[in-house]
């Protein structure tokens, strides 16, 4: 419920405060005083679109500051959650208009934008008028009122719709992936088959690097080695130092110890050389090789890094790569049972929604003709019971909130042909229809302040005053401002104020008055003998009041 309004250099008001109560509270004065500026101030702090140019004449800023008590249920906290702002049961919106034209917000004094100012203004105000384009008169939004009047649960049909959109999409990646590998298939296939059959395994290259490296210097070397064990054999150091051993030991006997010493490091001098041939006999066994086995190394040495560069790895990483390939391969040999499965699953998704979408268009046919009763009730107490409301539903393009298409249609008079609710009806019958639908529709709904700007524009008399008598009743437990030309409907007003326009020091402004019992009955006189009131006039303000 919107509690207070308070405005600040705003257009052609210097200092506005205002307190409003819950039921119906009325807006009147002349054409021209500014009650279209109360709508404009109001839209400004909830964010609307609307005039350009805001801020009074001579005044540096304009300002405008709303004030809400919010329930524990209302849907405005479920806003104020999703932007990261606190909810209490008081709801602050001020805004702030610069000379210069740029607008800053607040919601309960935190920095705000004119989105989340959009989105709260949605769930806490809703305003009606001849040319209302925000809810009734709006063919997109009908289809969400039926469902609000059928009391329609259109959560069930969206999950469905998700479930369809999620296997939609899953079924149409897995056909793409598809697509892509059969385009590589051949490639997958030859590759695979070059790594299993040459089946490198990690350090390979390493080890045939040394080996081939080994075996390329054996080339060089072994003819040296060999020289050098032919050198230390019979023919060799190993001959000669015996010759000398035998020689030695024949004089020994006669040389009375002198060659002892020379004979003992002839002796360990014939053993290091007996280890020291012993080891270039093995080095030559290790230096001999085939020299295919060289071909045999180079070639798969060559083989190895061959792939590797190809497929942009390392020769240790060609066996962790090969196994990839070999998942992408068994990924496409399975692919067609996969796309099977899954274009199930779209099926059974699809069937779901079927069912959910069918139940709901049921539930909107059941409420549409209820809807058309309850508005044909309303119709006839404010002199349209010649006229026919319908509500059209026609298939439409299947979605998350189903797929019917809804639209308010009306027909003016027996006979004549039906068509869209704001191209058939004029202006008063308009006003007429929109209250009758607002009535029925708001049934049940709760939380919102519900403005109707000069909605009994073109009705007179008794029409006036079955208006009057219709706003009275759907103010009942709700906020209803009304902005009015009608002494009918402002005397069923809980809460009047006049709006009034002043020139001082040749300075015009717009004001509001609260108006007591006896401000009420001058106004009401007013507006019902013009600017000579009467007592007669009073006297029929009196009886207004009365009801």
């Amino acid at each position: 419920m919107l509690r207070a309004l308070e405005i600040r250099d705003m257009l052609l008001i210097d200092r506005l405060d205002l307190r409003f109560q819950p039921g119906l509270n009325v807006l009147t004065g002349e054409t021209g005083a500014g009650k279209s500026i109360l709508l404009d101030c109001l839209g400004f702090v909830l964010g609307w679109r609307g005039r350009a140019e805001l801020v009074r004449a001579g005044a540096q800023q304009g300002e405008v500051t709303a004030v809400f008590d919010l329930s524990g249920d209302h849907p405005a906290r479920a806003v104020l959650e999703e932007a990261g702002l606190e909810a209490g049961g008081e709801l602050i919106l001020r805004r702030v208009n610069a000379a210069d034209g740029r607008k800053t917000a607040w919601v309960n004094d935190r920095r705000s934008s004119g989105e989340v100012l959009r989105a709260l203004s949605d769930v806490l105000v809703e305003l009606h008028g001849q040319h209302d384009d925000r809810g009734l008169l709006n063919p997109r939004g009908h289809r969400q009122l039926l469902d609000a009047f059928a009391g329609a649960d259109v959560g069930s049909v969206r999950a469905a719709w998700g479930g369809v959109a999620a296997a939609r999409k899953a079924l149409a990646e897995a056909e793409a992936a598809l697509a892509a590998m059969r385009a590589e298939e051949d490639y997958l296939r030859h590759a695979v088959g070059e790594l299993d059959a040459l089946d490198p395994k990690p350090g390979e290259e390493a080890e045939l690097d040394a080996r081939r490296r080994l075996m390329q210097g054996a080339l060089r070397i072994r003819e040296d080695v060999a020289r050098a064990f032919q050198a230390l054999g019979p023919e060799g150091a190993e001959g000669m130092m015996g010759d000398a051993a035998r020689w030695l030991d024949g004089a020994a006997a006669k040389a009375e110890g002198a060659l002892d010493e020379a004979i003992g490091a002839l002796g360990r001098a014939i053993t290091e050389l007996g280890e020291a041939a012993e080891g270039v006999e093995r080095a030559l066994d290790v230096l001999s090789f085939d020299p295919r086995e060289l071909e045999r190394v180079e070639e798969r040495l060559f083989a190895i890094r061959g792939l590797a560069r190809k497929h942009g790895v390392l020769a240790d990483d060609l066996g962790s790569f090969a196994e990839g390939m070999r998942v992408r391969l068994a990924a496409l040999d399975g692919g067609v049972e996969n796309i099977k499965g899954l274009r199930a699953a779209v099926a059974a998704a699809e069937a779901g929604y079927d069912r959910a979408a069918s139940d709901l268009s049921a539930l909107r046919l059941g409420a549409a003709g209820r809807l058309d009763t309850a508005i044909a009730a309303e119709l006839a107490p404010l002199k349209m019971e010649r006229a026919h409301f319908a509500t059209v539903i026609t298939p439409g393009e299947a979605g998350p909130e189903g797929r019917d298409s809804v639209e308010f249609t009306v027909a003016t008079n027996p006979g004549a042909p039906s068509g869209p609710l704001n191209r058939i009806a004029s202006g008063g019958e308009l006003s007429r229809f929109l209250l009758a639908l607002k009535v029925c529709l708001a049934r049940g709904q709760a939380g919102q302040t519900l403005i109707f700007d000069e909605i009994d524009r073109g009705v007179g008399g008794a029409t006036a005053d079955a208006v009057g008598r219709r706003l009275e009743r759907l103010a009942d437990g709700a906020q209803i401002l009304v902005v009015t030309h009608s002494p009918q409907v402002a005397a069923r007003g809980a809460h009047h104020w006049r709006v009034e326009k002043q020139v001082e020091d040749g300075m015009t402004t717009s004001t509001v008055i609260a108006l007591g019992e006896a401000e009420r009955v001058d106004e009401l006189a007013r507006m019902l003998a013009g600017e000579n009131v009467t007592d007669a006039a009073r006297e029929a303000a009196r009886v207004l009041l009365a009801g």
